[in-house]
């Protein structure tokens, strides 16, 4: 099975197909895996392999991925994570899209490393509206579920990661307004419309930021087919 190891990180990773590189990143929270993809209105590694070089992978602590826990990571550790699994694999440009949790951290790519990433596809973000609580018991019940397992962290750890995760008012927890305000990427955001990924999340990525396409409805029937084609052909047309 292939791995990436950073530092004491063990990051799983699967790469199907050739083509332009796509960096997909799960939805499920803290436990963003790729097999949450299975769960999903449609499996962008399966749709994708065909025409594109697919780089699905578990986020640290998730999936069969693995790393010691500490109160100076956040957001920005998982960014590194992801531009150190890209950059093993000897990738410079590439497309990222994500669900759920993958939106921020898609963003936070793109933030990160500007002139690396192609495009992003953003599909039901996360974001903060009057819903912090939800995202501090979602933490609380994965942080539970591995502590028995990670002697190297203290309370402090986990409180000072739960905090960098979700504290603060930026309003997709990793990036701010004026991040989407001067976000050149191009961008396609798929509505969200539930308590974890609400509707204003979403409309506030398609109203600030200078070059995203909005897709409001995806998720089944002819929409979903029109969606999944819009998906494809907006991966296509930003690949040169």
């Amino acid at each position: 099975m292939p791995f990436f190891e950073r530092g004491d990180a063990k990051i799983y990773y699967e790469v199907t197909g050739e083509g332009p590189a796509v960096l997909l990143i799960a939805p499920g929270g803290m436990r963003s895996a790729m097999s949450f993809w299975e769960q999903t209105p449609w499996n962008p590694i399966e749709q994708l392999s065909g025409r594109f070089r697919v780089v699905a992978m578990d986020q640290r602590n998730a999936g069969q991925s693995t790393a010691p826990v500490s109160a100076a990571d956040g957001w920005h550790t998982y960014t590194a994570d992801q531009l150190g699994l890209m950059d093993h694999l000897g990738i410079d440009k590439f497309h990222a899209a994500g669900m759920c949790i993958g939106g921020p951290y898609c963003c936070g790519l793109i933030q990160a490393a500007p002139d690396r990433v192609l495009s992003a596809t953003l599909f039901q973000t996360i974001g903060r509206d009057d819903n912090r609580q939800a995202f501090y018991d979602m933490y609380d019940g994965w942080a539970d579920a591995l502590k028995e397992s990670h002697g190297e962290a203290q309370e402090a750890d986990w409180a000072g990661l739960r905090e960098n995760m979700y504290g603060g008012d930026k309003v997709l927890f990793n990036v701010d307004e004026a991040f989407l305000r001067g976000c050149e990427t191009p961008l396609l955001v798929l509505l969200g419309n539930d308590l974890y990924h609400p509707e204003s999340s979403s409309r506030l990525v398609a109203d600030l930021a200078p070059n995203t396409t909005l897709i409001e409805e995806w998720k089944e029937g002819s929409a979903r087919d029109h969606a999944m084609a819009q998906f494809e052909a907006f991966l296509a047309a930003h690949s040169s």
